[in-house]
């Protein structure tokens, strides 16, 4: 008598089933789940169930070979710990806040993301379609979940609030992944699929707010039908805005308030030792970044407190202001800015001088390198038309009674004329404090620009442009928007190349 097939009906996945034909009795359910794997190219461990038709279809698990139905229909269950079914919309697994969290800024090429294997499989074959025919891929609403789900968590690994532009990135690398996606109805081919991820986003830090991620959580609370009194939902948000990778990160795994400000008493114990032990303050500011961060954008504590409660921000060492710029951005400022600053100053002092013949105030060519920083630096908010009276100021060589200096720097040295260029010292003052003092000017820029950062400050009024040039073109720190004048300055820098 002639052997029977077998013909199966193997549910991979709720939206996927495949037919498959067996010309005998596989030998054993292991050796059953082997040939489903090769044919069906399952990479993970699944078990086996079948549809019992002695029980009107009920689901059995298949672990005998002999129970299998000459026409069956399969479906296989995967463990829980492999599972990768759409969570629900009311949960999201809180990714550990490490300190810092991030150490990548937005990517110039967008990564796309792994889907769950159900969705990866759908779209290798709806990308073969679309080569063949044109003919876009319908996805199920569970489908479009998944993978607007894995956009957003691959999107918030480097911004919790992307810009509208990096959005449309992400969408137009989506459909061009994966071409089945394009939207036939759409110019672009991705215009709803960037509307999709704005609200998608929207929902994500809504999950990671309520879950007690404090990057977004701090601006909740907001307006609503039952708290009609209090903020406007989309005014006072509290966000990265000069791109800060480490804005507001969760407390590490296992502290609390309480156990890191232990840690900040040991750390005021350590700075008012005459023989510190400057690695040992590192590692504590490293462990407190948290909750030094949450004293500065959540609680919203005046300068004067931070700097009290956190003295080693101040030290002459200068280590660890630096230290916080790196844990803010994940960028070496010194290093950084000194070399990109030194590469383009012969550059920026030809474009100064081309102003400075027509105006006849024409520079010296200087040998030393710390003079040649302190010509550019001083010259540049000249170029920019801006106001550097309340911001650099001389003084002889001795101490000011009074340094009436919201934010700037102070220049000590015999020659007032020359103090900036050859100074005995540079005092970086805030809200009328000498905070820490530098032997250069250029040192002075770099403190300054880290205190700024580090305290969340605002840069001063009369030399917006100045560092927006030092941010954005000097340090790379995200160059959309820049201000006419500053935008100008860049084309003449990459001109001159």
């Amino acid at each position: 008598m002639a052997a029977q097939n077998f013909l199966l009906h193997v549910h991979i996945s709720t939206d996927i089933v495949r037919k498959m034909t067996l010309s005998t009795r596989p030998e054993s359910v292991d050796e059953l789940k082997r040939m489903i794997q090769d044919k069906f190219k399952l990479d993970f461990d699944f078990s086996l169930s079948y549809e019992d038709p002695d029980f009107d279809g009920q689901l059995c698990s298949l672990v005998d070979i002999e129970e299998l139905p000459q026409k069956a229909v399969l479906k296989i269950v995967r463990p829980e710990s492999d599972t990768s079914s759409i969570a629900s919309d009311d949960t999201i697994i809180l990714p550990h806040a490490m300190t810092p969290e991030r150490i990548d800024k937005w990517p110039q090429v967008f990564p796309m993301p792994t889907f769950s294997y159900e969705v990866e499989l759908i779209l290798s074959e709806g990308n073969s379609t679309y080569q063949r025919t044109g003919k876009s891929l319908k996805l199920t609403r569970g489908q479009k979940h998944d993978i607007l789900e894995a956009l957003a968590a691959t999107m918030h690994s480097f911004k919790a609030y992307p810009n509208d532009k990096e959005v449309s990135v992400v969408a137009e690398a989506l459909v061009t992944h994966h071409p089945c996606l394009k939207e036939p109805g759409s110019k672009t081919g991705w215009y709803g699929w960037k509307n999709s991820l704005k609200f998608k986003m929207g929902n994500y830090r809504a999950k990671l707010s309520r879950a007690g991620f404090q990057e977004v959580a701090v601006n909740s609370g907001k307006r609503s039908k039952n708290n009609p009194d209090r903020q406007a939902a989309h005014t006072g948000i509290k966000r990265p805005k000069r791109a800060e990778l480490n804005f507001l990160p969760n407390f590490p795994r296992g502290e609390d308030a309480t156990s890191l400000e232990q840690l900040r008493l040991q750390i005021i114990d350590e700075v008012k030792k005459t023989d510190k032990d400057h690695i040992l303050i590192t590692k504590l500011m490293q462990s407190t970044f948290a909750l030094r961060r949450k004293e500065i954008i959540s609680d919203d504590l005046p300068v004067a407190d931070i700097l009290e409660r956190w003295p080693a921000l101040k030290m002459e060492s200068q280590v660890n202001i630096c230290a916080e710029f790196h844990r803010i951005t994940n960028i070496n400022l010194k290093n950084h800015f000194f070399a990109v600053l030194d590469q383009h100053t012969p550059r920026l002092q030809s474009i100064f001088r081309k102003k400075a013949s027509r105006t006849g105030k024409v520079s010296d060519e200087q040998v030393d390198v710390h003079v040649r920083r302190a010509v550019v630096l001083q010259a540049l908010p000249a170029y920019l038309q801006e106001d550097t009276s309340s911001f650099l100021r001389t003084c002889e060589s001795r101490e000011p009674d009074v340094v009436d200096t919201l934010l700037g720097l102070l220049a000590v040295g015999a020659d007032p004329q020359n103090a900036m260029f050859h100074p005995v010292k540079i005092m970086v003052v805030l809200e009328g404090n000498t905070i820490i003092d530098v032997p250069t000017l250029a040192d002075g820029f770099v403190i300054l620009f880290a205190l700024i950062y580090a305290l969340h400050l605002a840069y001063p009024k009369t030399l917006v442009n100045t560092f927006d040039f030092i941010q954005k073109v000097l340090m790379g720190l995200e160059d959309e928007k820049l201000k006419p004048k500053v935008l100008s300055l860049k084309n003449d820098l990459l001109t001159e190349l």
